[in-house]
């Protein structure tokens, strides 16, 4: 397999579909820059799914890009024949209302076949010594179609894959089943991919333990270092655009860039994720660091729409860059994964620093199902956030997890209630809860009255038995109390539904629950979707209260800045509020909901 000693390398890093086609790979330019930086090895960076989204259309992709398992499906028939029907039906159930005619499946399959054939015949691979594959979310059945194409073709090439959808025990398993694969890193690629290389140029007697490959070889149980991130070189993302002037001449879109300020999570406490199997702890650059790769690839590239790749923005730094980026004097947008943020001056510094769109791990509107998934934030918390977002312009970006193993009648009913709170607040999106492989649900099973651990559903029409019997995979089910949960929490997903309806066929512009301040009093507007608006006055002390409450507050708070109030007469005047649903209460704390609008 070691190909003879030479002084360098060639190197083909490969990301496949359904990576967004609209935006480059930050593991390619993250790997490109870092290898050519510490040897002397060429490495072209090739984004396969460029040349898909040209074919079958932007508007095709981005739709099985974004459905998930629809993109996947397609290739399941090319690797495994006999899963042609099962892969059928999930195609059909995954696309059904995302895209309207649904396209023909088999037609779709011939389409992917055929591209690839031809992305072969148009890149000379037999000119490269290791070919590797960054494989994430949706990337798995594409990557290992390709690779199958590739071993079939030349035998003896050395193929590798890493990436998110490699961590952990599915790492050893990939490397194990799939004959065409080589070599799997399991964690942080520059490290491991550096080492790999220098065993193929028998530079290096043995390879890191974090490298797992079926073949005889040695392996030493030292891993290598984790990155300071700091120490990273800028990543190169000219091969991207390379292509992309290729493949769309016309250039009918600007792409948006990835950046990583961190890796990791600095919670790293969420019961139902898995998403730190790769990380070596949780560390995170600098925001002067932060702020100069950002100006250079804006500069560079000529862009400025950017998207972290973080779990969660270390909160400091983030403080520091926004702060930077809202100095610089060009018209930033942002999209961040941040935590439940409650204090104003924050997310208004954010913004002004060009964070326009944010995920804000929401999860649940019950804070004893909060607890449950250890969050570290209570339902006020988060309809805090929701509504401190749209008080200042941020779209809110979330998802509602479903079917939680253990929920109860009685957090069923509190998810139900406090939905009629958040109803002014842009629509989450139900997620139905998946068994995540290394999460602290799954190595804890027993305390969700979890039985048995299950090969998920849609994961057994794309593989065939024999592999999901001996595989590990990042996606599970399981026996327990699922059937209970999925009837019990079928009022939540429709009032969701009607949630999301009432956004939809309401005018854009004004918010559906605002008001605007006459100094001496407040006029609170609010539409409940049922006929005209309704219109309310807040008076003197009655005004000062509400103005109090714009984040959560303590009664007891309340009762020392308004001492002339008698407690019986606060807490009518807030339960009063709440009834109308312009505050939520929790536990002692007071929120209003009404956001200040001017225009």
């Amino acid at each position: 397999m070691n190909p003879e000693p030479t002084s360098s390398m060639h190197i083909a890093l490969i990301s496949m579909p359904w990576s967004i086609f609209n935006r480059p790979s930050i593991q390619l330019g993250t790997l490109k820059s870092f290898l050519e930086r510490e040897s002397d090895y060429t490495v072209d960076a090739f984004h396969p799914y460029l040349h898909t989204a040209k074919v079958i259309g932007t508007t095709t992709y981005s739709k099985l890009a974004f459905s998930g398992w629809a993109g996947e499906a397609l290739f399941s028939p090319l690797l495994f024949p006999e899963k042609r029907t099962d892969a059928r039906k999930l195609f059909q159930e995954s696309i059904t209302g995302a895209i309207d005619p649904a396209p023909d499946f088999e037609q779709l399959v011939a389409v992917m076949e055929r591209h690839l054939e031809q992305w072969l015949a148009q890149n000379d691979l037999k000119r490269y010594d290791l070919v590797g594959f960054t494989v994430c979310f949706s990337q798995l059945l594409p990557s290992l179609y390709l690779a199958r194409t590739i071993k079939e073709r030349m035998p003896k090439m050395p193929i590798v894959f890493g990436g998110s959808s490699c961590s952990g025990p599915l790492a050893a398993s990939l490397a194990e089943h799939f004959q065409e694969v080589d070599y799997v890193i399991d964690g942080e690629g520059e490290g491991s991919l550096l080492q790999l290389c220098r065993f193929l140029q028998a530079k290096e007697q043995s390879l890191p333990q974090t490298v797992h490959t079926r073949l005889s070889t040695p392996h030493t149980d030292i891993a290598p270092a984790p990155q300071r991130l700091d120490d990273l070189p800028y990543p190169d993302f000219s091969s991207y655009f390379h292509e992309m002037r290729q493949v769309f001449p016309s250039q009918p879109f600007i792409p948006v860039l990835p950046l990583e300020f961190s890796r990791g999570c600095w919670w790293n406490k969420c019961t139902f994720c898995n998403l730190n199997l790769q990380w070596h702890d949780y560390r995170f650059k600098n925001s002067r660091r932060m702020t100069e790769e950002t100006l250079h690839l804006a500069k560079a590239y000529e862009s400025l729409h950017f998207t972290f790749t973080d779990n969660a923005l270390p909160p400091r730094e983030a403080d520091r860059f926004f702060a930077a980026m809202a100095e610089a004097d060009m018209d930033f947008d942002f999209f961040a994964e941040i935590r439940a943020l409650t204090k104003p001056e924050q997310l208004k510094l954010y913004r002004l620093g060009g964070l326009r769109t944010v995920q804000v791990g929401i999860e649940a509107l019950s804070s004893s199902l909060l607890q449950k998934m250890e969050k570290g934030t209570t339902a006020i918390d988060n309809i805090a956030a929701m509504k401190l977002c749209c008080q200042y312009g941020i779209r809110l970006e979330g998802n509602l997890i479903t079917d939680f193993p253990t929920t109860t009648e009685a957090e069923i009913t509190e998810t139900l209630h406090h939905l009629d709170f958040v109803r002014p607040y842009p629509p989450m999106e139900p997620a139905t809860f998946f068994l995540g492989l290394g999460s602290p649900i799954y190595d804890r099973s027993k305390e969700f009255s979890i039985q048995a651990i299950l090969p998920h559903a849609k994961n057994k029409k794309l593989f065939p038995k024999t592999y999901l019997q001996g595989m590990d995979m990042l996606l599970n089910s399981y026996r327990g109390d699922r059937k209970r949960q999925h009837a019990m929490w079928a009022p939540v997903r429709q009032k969701i539904k009607d949630w999301q309806h009432f956004h939809s066929k309401r005018p854009q512009g004004r918010p559906p629950l605002f008001y605007r301040d006459g100094s001496t009093f407040l006029i609170i507007r609010q539409e409940t979707g049922t006929g005209k608006p309704l219109l309310h006055r807040l008076r003197g002390l009655s005004r000062k209260i509400y103005l109090s409450c714009a984040t959560p507050t303590s009664i007891e708070d309340l009762l020392a800045a308004f001492p002339k109030i008698a407690e019986p007469a606060l807490r009518n005047f807030i339960n009063d509020l709440c009834a109308k649903r312009l505050m939520f209460q929790e536990n002692g704390r007071v929120l209003s909901l009404a956001i200040r609008h001017t225009t």
